[in-house]
């Protein structure tokens, strides 16, 4: 059964007529005549009485009001269609990690709600990973993460690099680490971590910088906000590797200490010790939304709104702008 056979059955039941339904239709009679037949075929029983007047059979009237139904839910879809293309959609759903949703995305919100009055915009605050995640789910339409390529591979998938920035200590402001200007690994990995929960790009990041010095990572506790880290480091000796985005408050907090991470460094024969060619430690912040929902006018316009406002790079901060020095 057809689409296009149900509209010649509405339109024959309406006007009574195979030739007047022709004529509604902007089809020929026989045009018309072949449809009805073949949805007659279909069902296996008439659904008009041929004569003067084309009236409805028992099974024609049974028909009638779910073949109107289905043509009218046939409309109704085309309809969403064009207004989600033309930009009328009702929502847009955005999933981004912590920082990201508390410093850099305001201003884009902002003037996307300017922008786009009529659209209702849902921000979610996720880790990467669960980000990624709602996104192939169909769940958000953009998420903006700490890149994971082996979660952003695929054809269909749009992966724009926003910024990469450093990854700092955040100690409390009389912690032992905190004489130190830039902390050395070994001194490091003596004291207890808190960090991010599982699914939380930042976790994998310090669980794999401790595996390839072949020390433990001695986990202490695990978060998922800016606030209940330093709400947690600033009560003893815990230690937290964070993204410089997320630690724009601790540098105001007189409680708190931020220091950078020593590089490792080797001893070459016959020459002064040289610093490993490892760059500093970092992330790399990233949008990934899909082909398709970039055809959508809000969904690009709010993309590029975030390509153009949010920073090309985020660097450390001076420690002599952190409240104390520790």
């Amino acid at each position: 059964m057809r689409l296009e056979q149900l509209q010649a059955f509405l339109a024959v039941a309406e006007m009574g007529s195979f030739q007047k339904a022709a004529q509604k239709c902007g089809v020929t009679q026989s045009a018309i005549s072949r449809q009805i037949q073949a949805l007659e075929a279909d069902l296996g029983t008439p659904v008009f009485h041929r004569s003067v007047q084309a009236t409805l059979t028992v099974a024609g009237d049974r028909l009638l009001p779910r073949a109107r139904k289905i043509c009218q839910e046939w409309q109704t879809a085309v309809q969403d269609v064009n207004d989600l293309i033309s930009g009328k959609q009702p929502e847009l759903c955005v999933a981004a990690i912590h920082s990201i949703c508390s410093h850099h995305l305001p201003p884009v919100l902002q003037q996307f709600c300017r922008d786009y009055p009529d659209v209702q915009l849902r921000v979610t605050a996720l880790g990467s990973d669960r980000s990624l995640k709602v996104l192939k789910d169909g769940l958000v339409d953009l998420a903006i993460v700490m890149n994971n390529r082996f979660l952003t591979t695929g054809p269909e998938m749009i992966v724009k690099v926003l910024y990469k920035e450093p990854i700092q200590v955040l100690i409390a402001a009389n912690h032992p680490l905190a004489k130190f200007e830039a902390i050395p690994w070994e001194e490091l990995t003596k004291y207890p971590q808190v960090v991010f929960k599982d699914g939380y790009g930042m976790q994998r990041i310090v669980q794999e910088q401790f595996e390839r010095r072949g020390s433990p990572l001695k986990a202490a506790l695990e978060l998922n906000t800016p606030d209940a880290f330093r709400g947690v480091v600033r009560q003893g000796e815990l230690v937290a590797l964070l993204p410089e985005t997320a630690l724009v408050d601790a540098y105001r907090d007189p409680t708190l200490a931020i220091r950078a991470i020593e590089p490792d460094t080797i001893s070459v024969k016959g020459s002064a010790t040289d610093v490993l060619s490892d760059p500093p430690l970092t992330r790399q912040v990233v949008m990934v939304t899909t082909r398709d929902r970039l055809q959508i006018p809000p969904i690009l316009h709010f993309y590029t709104l975030v390509a153009d406002l949010l920073p090309r790079s985020v660097i450390a901060l001076p420690l002599s702008s952190a409240s104390v020095e520790g």
